[in-house]
């Protein structure tokens, strides 16, 4: 049986949470700080030219470095890697060291990259656009690598799951 639900954003996230996505961390470097977040609202979106998108909310410190440094790293995470999606989506964490516990490896554009992962994405951003309180950064790829085939890190329902 269907139910109606109250406009807000509560049920906002109750309905959204009924679509499964993947997860992956977004990196960047800034003046030699490193910079994390966890999304699950990345995208494919052109094949010509190569195009992702993330969505980044604009009172976050990673949205504030990422608008300066204009590149930014994709780790597609692996289902082991659940820890380190909980510990990049922890807001107010220390920057100094918040890579310290995490097994990692630096991208050509110098942010860090998740080794736990299926696959990195490197990007500059091409395009910025206002939604909500959010930005949606459209970025070029500008290097792409695959690791070995592996269960994929999903959210679905509000909790971070294996890909079965």
């Amino acid at each position: 049986m269907a139910e109606d639900l109250p406009l807000d954003s509560g049920s906002f996230r109750r309905v959204v949470g009924t679509y499964a996505t993947g997860v992956v961390v977004v990196t960047t470097v800034l003046d030699g700080v490193d910079h994390a977040m966890t999304a699950n609202s990345f995208t494919s979106v052109s094949l010509d030219p190569l195009l992702v998108l993330f969505c980044s909310d604009r009172e976050s410190r990673f949205h504030e470095a990422v608008m300066v440094t204009k590149t930014w790293g994709v780790s597609v995470l692996r289902s082991e890697a659940r820890d380190h999606a909980r510990w990049f989506a922890n807001r107010g964490r220390q920057l100094q060291g918040q890579f310290d516990e995490v097994p990692h490896h630096r991208g050509a554009n110098g942010a860090p990259l998740v080794d736990e992962s299926l696959a990195w994405l490197e990007c500059t951003t091409e395009e910025v656009s206002r939604a909500g309180d959010h930005d949606i950064l459209i970025g070029r790829v500008t290097r792409l690598r695959i690791a070995e085939p592996g269960a994929a890190l999903i959210y679905w329902g509000g909790e971070f799951r294996e890909q079965q």
